[in-house]
């Protein structure tokens, strides 16, 4: 394992580079202090010529957002057949969307808030006043406003108030051509990674509690130490316990991703789970969510990927 050359792709153009150069550092370090020869490479146009002329023994994916989560980076290296970590373009492009995802969740019987999507469009040739009222009549109060695509929480909104709609709605907008509005569920948020064990089949670590001081996970309580409070494990009972970590798995298992996933869930007062979003790349910054869950298992980052690269190069082309 030691003679190995891994390339961390970070960076990028997305919204979330900031966040996604963090994660890379991050992991780069975990993964030289098990003895990897790791090189950081911001995504850029560059990337192809130096997969072709300096190709790595493998490669991890830690960008966030954009070409990192929608399968465009994926279907790179399956192109140039470089092994890497995670899911393959297909499943990426079913997490991205997460319409894609709540449907297909849905169907198959898993528990997620009700919702809608609005093109921009819409509210400009249908009047913005009109849909919004229809939309508070079909769904209620409170909701919550995100882009369909994209994580670290940008452009996301929480509306209690039919006064607060109009600004939410161009917020969301302001990252994205169309608004994702979900039914608000009030509970306890938690976060549940999935990690593939050496036979392949799909485990929840312990979920993650998340306390936010403003009572709303937003970008900053994701990324400033000290605006939330985290607990791994969660404080569930038993069966809330066993609810989050089925839902996280089914999630992983229905839309097909591999070796790492994170399902964001929320149980509500009744103990019901409800699937809010899955993330392919799950950040690896000092306050993300992953390294937390697993260190809470007694184990540690680099560890736990170096097997996983390992796993990627063995069934590589």
């Amino acid at each position: 394992m030691t003679d190995r050359t891994v390339a961390v792709l970070a960076g990028g153009l997305s919204h979330e580079r900031d966040v996604s150069l963090r994660s890379g550092r991050r992991l780069s370090s975990a993964l030289r202090d098990v003895g990897l020869h790791v090189e950081e490479w911001d995504v850029d146009a560059t990337l192809i010529d130096r997969l072709t002329h300096r190709r790595p023994d493998a490669v991890v994916v830690a960008l966030h957002g954009g070409a990192g989560e929608n399968g465009a980076v994926q279907s790179v290296l399956e192109m140039l057949r470089v092994p890497y970590v995670g899911a393959d373009p297909r499943a990426c492009r079913r997490a991205w969307d997460k319409p894609t995802a709540k449907d297909e969740l849905a169907r198959a019987g898993v528990s997620t808030p009700d919702w809608i999507v609005l093109p921009h469009a819409t509210f400009r040739d249908l009047g913005p006043q009109d849909v919004l009222d229809a939309l508070v009549d079909r769904l209620g109060l409170p909701l919550i406003f995100k882009p369909p695509q994209g994580g670290s929480a940008l452009g996301v909104h929480v509306v209690r108030d039919a006064s607060e709609l109009p600004a939410a709605i161009v917020g969301c907008l302001a990252y994205g051509d169309s608004v994702l509005a979900e039914r608000f569920v009030e509970g306890v948020e938690v976060a549940v990674a999935v990690l593939e064990g050496s036979d392949g089949e799909p485990q929840a670590l312990p979920a993650v509690e998340i306390e936010a001081a403003s009572g709303f996970y937003d970008y900053a309580a994701r990324y400033t130490a000290g605006l939330a409070t985290f607990h791994a494990p969660a404080r569930l009972d038993a069966a809330a316990t066993a609810a989050v970590a089925e839902l996280a798995v089914n999630a992983h298992r229905l839309l097909g991703l591999r070796d790492v996933s994170r399902t964001d869930a929320v149980v509500s007062p009744d103990g019901v789970a409800h699937f809010l979003e899955v993330n392919v790349e799950p950040g690896l910054t000092e306050t993300s969510l992953l390294p937390m869950a697993i260190e809470s298992t007694g184990a540690d980052l680099g560890t736990v990927y170096a097997t996983l690269i390992e796993r990627a190069v063995a069934r590589a082309w």
